[in-house]
This record gives structure tokens, C-alpha cells and sequence, in this order.
């Protein structure tokens, strides 16, 4: 066993925040398009199956996410081309599973595609603790972090 792998541990509260703090962003930005394109499809009443509503939810939360983290890299100052590497890059498995723990707890409590005063928060509670330890994680061992 290398010396890094002996030295993680899973206890460190300053290690907790930052990556809460980061999954908070990546959230922010993936409920941002997830959550609009249900609306968009629950307002408009286009008839379209739930599978292909949640899925272009994902692929909406994704680009969004990623745009969010961008632009969040930018005001850094890394040049487009790095931020935009470093947000695909660093955080796209985290934003995969939050994307997916959103839109299961939604078809689980509601059948999907439906949005309505209770539903909303606990998607958002399951889209942020999936990816959260991962991201401490990488935090932690990798020190990589999106923002």
C-alpha cells in the first residue's frame, strides 16, 4: 500500500464542506435543465413517453451542469478551453449519478415527468448525496475538484 492510500480517511469536516460546496454547484446546475425540461413537458402537455422525457432531462442537467461549472472556471480566469475541459472532465461521473438518482426518485415517487411542491426537494436531497462522497473523495485523494 502507497503512503496516500494509507493517509485517506473519510473524517475530514474541511475536506466535507468544500466538496458539499462543490456538489452544491454541480446540483444547481443539473436541476437547472433536468427540472425545466419536466416543466417544459408537464406545461406544454406535448405528448412524448416518460423514458424520453427523463432522458432528455439528463441530457439537459448535463449541459447545463457543465455550462454552470464553465462559466464558474471562467470567472477563475481559465481560458475557455481548459474550463471547459476541466468541467466535462473532473465532474461528469458525478453529474451521471446525480442526474440518475434525481430522475429515479422521481419515477419511483411519481411514475416520472412530474413535478409538484413535494417531489421537487427530496429529488434534489437524492441528486446531492449520490455524488457527494465521490467528490470527497477525489477531493481528498486527487485534491481535484471542479471549482
Amino acid at each position: 500500500m502507497s503512503s496516500e492510500t494509507i493517509n485517506f480517511h473519510w473524517s475530514c469536516k474541511h475536506t466535507w464542506k468544500r466538496s458539499a460546496k462543490n456538489t452544491a454547484w454541480c446540483l444547481m446546475g443539473c436541476a437547472i435543465g433536468d427540472l425545466g425540461t419536466i416543466l417544459f413537458f408537464q406545461l406544454t402537455k406535448i405528448p412524448f413517453p416518460v423514458l424520453g422525457i427523463m432522458t432528455l432531462a439528463i441530457i439537459n442537467g448535463l449541459i447545463t451542469s457543465i455550462t454552470l461549472e464553465t462559466i464558474i472556471l471562467l470567472k477563475q480566469k481559465l481560458n475557455f478551453s481548459k474550463a471547459f475541459k476541466t468541467a466535462l472532465g473532473m465532474s461528469f461521473l458525478s453529474m451521471v449519478s446525480m442526474e440518475i438518482a434525481m430522475n429515479v426518485t422521481d419515477v419511483i415517487l411519481t411514475g416520472g415527468a412530474v413535478l409538484n411542491w413535494w417531489v421537487v426537494p427530496i429529488m434534489l436531497i437524492a441528486g446531492f448525496l449520490t455524488p457527494w462522497p465521490y467528490n470527497y473523495w477525489r477531493l481528498k485523494k486527487y485534491n481535484i475538484a471542479c471549482h
